[in-house]
């Protein structure tokens, strides 16, 4: 009915005078058709008028009516009334309010999905956390937020690729190697460790898979005079001698333990659910070394057009052109590229693949970082509109009333995996979502893990369980049901009606999801459905009605547990079919 109406609307903007083109494609896209909040409103409601009346500085009242009066002519709903200025309500026929449910049960895992993201090709760039240690609960919010815009946008037409950028070279690489080659060489320096190299037990497991057969010679005795008070200037000495003395040996070690981490790591995001479709390499920008290399290639145009330019022996980006606060350096003084300078060369590269846009998800600490990227973005001839950059609140994790306290670089921290084994893949990915994702979040695991209506993620899938339950319950009695089934637009039964108007809400929540970038909007709306549903079964007992009436019940609820299926897929949670 939506098209119907949509289609009236569009021949009653064109037969008014003064609205060209261009004006009527502005009232189309700001004007809509929603489901009103109450069904004592009707069914469907359009602002239409209101934002013709703005744009067109005519009455909002005298084009309601004259809309009013077009719509009642073709005889297609029940009542059609003018509800304030600019406003107007529509009642459908029953027939055509509950075909709802048809729809439902007939487009089952497509009900819900558009296309009004078609033809759009979009990268999703999330997680990309340094190959330096295993994921953490911290990642574990982002991870779960990026992957489940990946499947919204999809669902909504777009071509997605998913991508992790992996920082696989600098200083903190160095280190990662130097900790394992520290650990392996312990007995032979004493034991001594740095303040600042990676402690974890993940260490020890590289340590113990490394290959025992290689010869490890390094010059001990050098790394036992080390006397730095400076925890920073310790371990970068360290990695100096470690370096210096056998590089061969450390360039074996490092790739090793690079290669481990990122295992780790994917094996951690299969676990939580999420694959990627591209694993991108810092290495393979290549370096300021390499005439060629895609680093090279972006710093060299960024001169040549200006942008760039050379202070106190370094090279800086002037971004002003998007208000940051001031220039960045992309060339120390020393001749080695800055972290920022990689960036600019990945993001050259995403925008050179053909991506109509790029999503970033970043941690809230980063927002500093999105102006100097949109002025590489600019002054490499490119619009800054193609980024995207959606920025993720840290996550404090609860357990046993008490909040977990978080030190990576100590090796005290909650593990991703570790969370996912205690609770599951998909209640870590609900809680991680129940929030918008630019707001604090407090995960409780004790929460989490109770079986109570107080536990969202419980409360939605006991709705999903029960429903199933009651199919079989009620297959059980009516063997022969679909025999004698009847079509659901015959139904006079009217006290699920509540249920149907807050299903047909479902595809404009999947839209408004994937235009504001925002899962947790789904999650509220089952939460509301599941509401609904658990109302009427606590207030209704299904197998004692009427033959006629439990089948249209039967096919409503069904239609509850395909949607609840539906938004749970979109946040990669399986629905549960007993608990």
């Amino acid at each position: 009915m939506i098209e119907i109406i949509n289609r009236e609307i569009e021949l009653f903007l064109s037969s008014l005078n003064d609205i060209d083109e261009e004006m009527l494609k502005t009232i189309l896209q700001k004007s809509k058709i929603s489901i009103t909040d109450d069904l004592s409103k009707g069914h469907l409601t359009t602002n239409v008028c209101m934002v013709t009346g703005s744009i067109l500085k005519k009455n909002s009242n005298e084009l309601t009516s004259r809309l009013k009066d077009q719509l009642e002519g073709i005889k297609l709903f029940k009542k059609i009334k003018v509800a304030g200025p600019g406003f107007i309500n529509i009642t459908l026929f029953r027939k055509d309010f509950i075909a709802t449910i048809d729809k439902i049960n007939f487009d089952k895992g497509d009900y819900g999905e558009s296309i009004f993201n078609k033809g759009k090709k979009i990268q999703i760039e999330f997680v990309s956390a340094n190959p330096t240690g295993p994921l953490h609960v911290g990642h574990g919010r982002g991870a779960a937020y990026g992957d489940a815009v990946g499947r919204i946008l999809k669902a909504t037409g777009s071509s997605v690729e998913r991508e992790y950028y992996i920082n696989d070279a600098g200083r903190q690489i160095d280190i990662l190697t130097a900790s394992v080659i520290l650990k392996l060489i312990s007995k032979n320096i004493n034991n001594y460790f740095p303040t600042n190299a990676y402690k974890g037990d993940y260490i020890e497991e590289i340590c113990k898979k490394f290959k025992k057969e290689i010869s490890i010679n390094f010059d001990n005795e050098s790394i036992k005079k080390i006397n730095y008070k400076d925890p920073e200037k310790e371990i970068d000495q360290v990695i100096a001698i470690l370096k210096d003395s056998n590089i061969k040996t450390w360039g074996i070690i490092k790739e090793f333990s690079l290669n481990e981490m990122i295992l780790s790591i994917k094996n951690d995001l299969r676990k939580f659910n999420i694959s990627y479709d591209i694993w991108f390499k810092e290495t393979s920008l290549g370096s300021l070394d390499e005439k060629s290399s895609q680093i090279s290639n972006s710093i060299n145009m960024l001169i040549k057009n200006g942008s760039a330019y050379k202070k106190d022996g370094a090279i800086w980006l002037n971004t002003e052109i998007s208000n940051d606060d001031k220039h960045r350096v992309l060339i120390r003084d020393n001749g080695k590229a800055t972290y920022f300078a990689s960036d600019v060369a990945y993001h050259k590269n995403k925008v050179d693949r053909g991506f109509d846009k790029l999503i970033n998800i970043w941690g809230a600490d980063h927002h500093g970082y999105i102006k100097r990227i949109e002025a590489s973005i600019e002054s490499l001839g490119f619009s800054k509109d193609k980024l995207i950059v959606k920025l993720v609140q840290f996550a404090n994790l609860f357990k046993n009333g008490k909040k977990v306290k978080m030190s990576t670089r100590s090796g005290d921290f909650y593990k991703l995996k570790d969370l996912i084994d205690e609770i599951g893949s998909d209640a870590a990915r609900f809680f991680y979502l129940s929030k918008q994702a630019d707001q604090h979040l407090d995960f409780d695991i004790d929460l989490a893990k109770s079986n109570s209506k107080e536990n969202m993620f419980y409360y939605i899938q006991y709705a999903h369980a029960r429903i199933v339950s009651l199919e079989e319950n009620f297959i059980k009695k009516y063997p022969d049901f679909e025999k004698n089934l009847k079509p659901i637009q015959e139904s006079t039964y009217d006290k699920f009606d509540k249920i149907i108007h807050e299903l047909s809400k479902y595809p404009s929540i999947v839209d408004k999801a994937a235009k504001s970038l925002q899962p947790h909007l789904i999650i509220f709306y089952l939460k509301d459905l599941s509401h609904l549903f658990h109302s009427f079964y606590n207030d209704n007992h299904v197998l004692s009605e009427s033959d006629e009436n439990v089948q249209s019940i039967i096919q409503c609820m069904s239609a509850v547990k395909q949607v609840i299926s539906n938004g749970f897929n979109l946040l990669g949670i399986s629905p549960l079919k007993k608990m």
